[in-house]
């Protein structure tokens, strides 16, 4: 099979470095008290000249700004059942969410000193598993949680799971500050929650995930993966196809989803270095087989050459859902189109229907949907743009990468940083300062733009 496997993460720095050693040397024992904000924030042309460099000053103030309220502004001391430091999304949202957080961990371990932090974070999800699986029967067992509320202590708080990345956050934090002792602790659990996932998502067997919830309720199911995307609006739930027994419940969603699952198979991909760094080449196998199997299905099953990209696909059936949306992009950063493939979605990535003015809208705006301003129909994410710039970069599209990122990073410096934008006018919507919006800074970063680029001092 003609399957590309992403290079591991770019763009990143040794460890050891002086120049890290020496930025910020007095503030990182002071990494959760308020004058971190104000170290940050003061002169940042000059204090993050020690650890970052761009020739453009508006993009060093852009760096200080997003460290000081989407990252180190999003760590919080211990609160029950959160045993350790966590990060928070921001705009209210308290508790530690999945795929947030890996974005934020990602750029907090280029800071130097922040391993133990880090360690506590990752160890929130072990925790969790723990708890979830002394009060779970075996066939939920593993799973990690979409957020860890302070407060919640009922297992009915915890139906349901979110984007499964947490593989490619160790993966990002490990190239960046080699920490053996996080492979240690995470390698183990992180496998156990693919397992759950594989389990309790792919329930047809044919490597392809859906939603669900254990309380049955769709937009519990709804928030594991873009919360309102328009291929789910005829979700139905369901009780295991095959499993049988008196507490059984309507828990699985009937439509396969290709973000979630092109999610789960970059993270298998991640899985599978890591237990190769770690000398455990027994888990590499095992998650080899994962990825081929679901590369294979999602081919097969969710690729549409007229569309131009992977689509939905009802579980039973394996019938086409017809619409586009910004799920359907997601399986370039996982590496599971062929060279062709990819080649066709850098094509219709370039029409109407998707190069809006601020690119990549949620939804194909040909879909009578779609609007400019709407939460996953039309608006626009930078998390789910950097990653599809990662996926055309790595396919060898660059320029239309550099252009999606390059307008990305144009927006947030003209708009200012928040959770999403409108897809024509650019304009600020939803949280400000969400955490996940460092990924301004990723797409740089990795240097996938031309015009703004950001390096880390070697």
């Amino acid at each position: 099979m003609n399957q590309r496997s992403p290079s591991p993460p770019v763009g990143v720095s040794g460890r050891g470095n002086p120049s890290r050693r020496t930025f910020l040397a007095a503030s990182a024992a002071l990494l959760l008290t308020p004058r971190v904000s104000r170290l940050l924030a003061a002169e940042p042309d000059k204090r993050l000249a020690e650890l970052f460099e761009s020739s453009d000053p508006a993009v060093l103030k852009l760096v200080a700004e997003v460290y000081e309220k989407c990252i180190l502004g999003k760590i919080y001391p211990p609160e029950d059942p959160l045993k350790h430091s966590w990060i928070g999304p921001g705009g209210g949202y308290r508790g530690q969410w999945i795929w947030d957080t890996m974005f934020v961990v990602d750029l907090l371990s280029i800071l130097p000193g922040q391993e133990k932090v880090i360690r506590e974070v990752f160890q929130n999800y072990w925790d969790f598993q723990d708890l979830w699986n002394a009060r779970m029967p075996d066939y939920a067992h593993d799973m990690v949680t979409c957020n860890i509320k302070p407060g919640m202590d009922n297992v009915k708080d915890w139906p349901y799971s979110q984007i499964p990345i947490l593989a490619w956050g160790l993966e990002r934090v490990y190239a960046r500050n080699q920490d053996k002792e996080l492979l240690r602790q995470s390698l183990a659990p992180t496998e156990r929650f693919h397992d759950w996932y594989w389990r309790e998502r792919d329930v047809t067997n044919v490597g392809l995930t859906t939603v669900g919830s254990y309380n049955g309720q769709i937009r519990y199911a709804k928030w594991e993966t873009f919360d309102d995307e328009c291929n789910m609006d005829g979700l139905k739930m369901s009780v295991h196809p095959t499993r049988k027994g008196p507490h059984e419940g309507a828990w699985y969603g009937d439509i396969c989803v290709p973000g979630n699952t092109a999610y789960l198979v970059m993270a298998e991909r991640s899985l599978l270095r890591l237990a190769q760094i770690a000398g455990d080449q027994p888990m590499a196998a095992r998650r080899k087989v994962r990825i081929d199997k679901a590369v294979e299905a999602m081919r097969k099953h969710m690729w549409d050459e007229e569309a131009g990209l992977f689509l939905s696909v009802k579980r039973d059936t394996l019938e086409k859902i017809p619409v586009g949306t910004i799920g359907g992009w997601i399986p370039l950063t996982a590496g599971v189109p062929s060279d062709a493939m990819a080649a066709r979605m850098a094509e219709v990535l370039r029409t109407p229907g998707w190069n809006t003015p601020l690119p990549v809208p949620t939804v194909d705006r040909k879909d009578k949907r779609w609007k400019a301003d709407t939460f996953w129909r039309g608006d626009v994410w930078p998390a789910t743009n950097y990653q599809i710039a990662s996926g055309l970069a790595a396919y060898g599209h660059k320029d239309l990468a550099a252009d999606i990122a390059d307008k990305t990073v144009a927006n947030a410096l003209g708009n200012g940083i928040s959770e999403r934008y409108d897809s024509v006018s650019g304009k600020k919507l939803g949280v400000e300062y969400l955490g996940m919006t460092c990924t301004v800074l990723t797409l740089m970063l990795d240097g996938l733009g031309r015009k703004y680029q950001l390096r880390v001092k070697r």
